[in-house]
């Protein structure tokens, strides 16, 4: 029998959380195994943390028409759904804790059909539609925000904040200015637009490289996307500076482990507006300016951004607004007021649960207790 099996993926904000319930489950010597997609972020992230790790078929739940819908709810869903009943059958797990993402919800599925408990966490303010239909055979749902009970039966429903994985809490400034080269009198600005990288953010902070370098130096962690080419025409840029500006300019199309070290030195983070972002920021108490990802279903990434924005934590620059011009003059601004900065990262603090984890480990075992 296995105490926990661990069900999301498909972008970092819902995988981060799992990671950080299973490295405290094996802690506390329990057993864990996780489901997830063939090739999702979770599909690398997972094993390389030593978490068993069963993969299953998984279909996107899109909100749109597209051909790809009607192979995976012809062929993928049921696959992922039969491979989900099949490796539930055999872990016998006391409690399946879904993160959310359309990788998560065969496995909630077949955990209802197999009458096993369920407890689902919701990280964003605006719930996902994974995590609303899976609701419906929930035995406990843990919300991030207060705000996001109302749209789950209040009965079922605990508050007990995201998840943060330890090691983020463990960065030294000294090795990420030994890793990046940095200079130490120059503030950091750390840019991310999620593990995939964002179009509009890298192509708009490439234009502004020139002016943003001579006040800051950048870590631009950008994606790898061969389809728009990012990469290759940032590194293209980086290579036209002049020698003394392109030192202080690295583009990474991922942030690992280093991920601690770059969070302990910024001084800023310009970013999207992900549940895991939003998170890391507010639980390390890291200043923000966020480009929120339009278009998303409730408009979630603008929800998440304008919560921190209005507990003081955070400065909101919508999509539509972004320029190379706005975004220099918006972080410019900023780190010219280093008693702001201060004061933000404060204010975004107040928002973060810091024992979530240990709240989450709470709910799971009263779970499989009462059941």
């Amino acid at each position: 029998m296995t105490d926990v099996v661990i069900a999301g993926g498909g972008t970092g904000g819902h995988t981060s959380p799992g990671l950080a319930v299973a490295t405290l489950l094996l802690q506390r010597s329990y057993s864990c195994v996780w489901i997830g997609s063939r090739s999702g972020i979770e599909a690398q992230r997972v094993p390389e943390s030593g978490i068993p790790y069963v993969a299953i078929s998984t279909g996107k739940l899109r909100r749109y028409w597209a051909w790809k819908n009607v192979t995976d709810l012809l062929v993928n869903v049921p696959s992922g759904a039969l491979g989900a009943v099949r490796a539930l059958r055999e872990l016998r797990p006391r409690v399946v804790f879904g993160t959310g993402g359309f990788v998560a919800l065969p496995v909630v599925l077949a955990a209802a059909l197999l009458r096993i408990p369920i407890v689902l966490h919701e990280q964003t303010a605006v719930p996902g539609l994974a995590n609303r239909i899976g609701a419906r055979f929930a035995s406990r749902i843990a919300v991030t925000f207060p705000g996001s009970a109302d749209a789950f039966p209040s009965a079922l429903v605990t508050v007990t904040g995201n998840p943060l994985r330890p090691e983020l809490r463990t960065g030294s400034r000294s090795s990420a200015i030994a890793r990046f080269q940095l200079d130490p009198a120059l503030p950091l600005v750390y840019v991310t637009g999620g593990a995939l990288g964002a179009q509009r953010i890298n192509r708009v902070v490439g234009d502004a490289i020139i002016p943003l370098l001579e006040h800051a130096q950048v870590i631009h962690q950008c994606g790898e996307n061969a389809a728009t080419g990012d990469r290759l025409w940032l590194e293209g840029r980086r290579a036209a500076l002049p020698p003394a500006l392109a030192r202080r300019y690295t583009v990474v199309p991922y942030v690992g482990a280093e991920l601690a070290e770059i969070y302990a030195t910024a001084a800023l983070v310009v970013a999207r507006a992900g549940a895991g972002t939003v998170n890391e920021c507010c639980q390390l108490g890291m200043p923000a300016l966020y480009v929120p990802l339009p278009g998303t279903r409730g408009d979630e990434q603008t929800a998440n951004a304008r919560l921190v924005e209005r507990a003081g934590g955070a400065v909101v620059l919508p999509q539509a607004m972004l320029t190379a011009d706005r975004l220099v003059r918006s972080v410019r601004t900023l780190l010219a007021d280093s008693a702001r900065l201060k004061q933000m990262g404060e204010q975004a603090r107040i928002l973060a649960i810091p024992d979530a984890t240990e709240r989450l480990l709470a709910l799971l075992a009263e779970t499989w207790l009462e059941a």
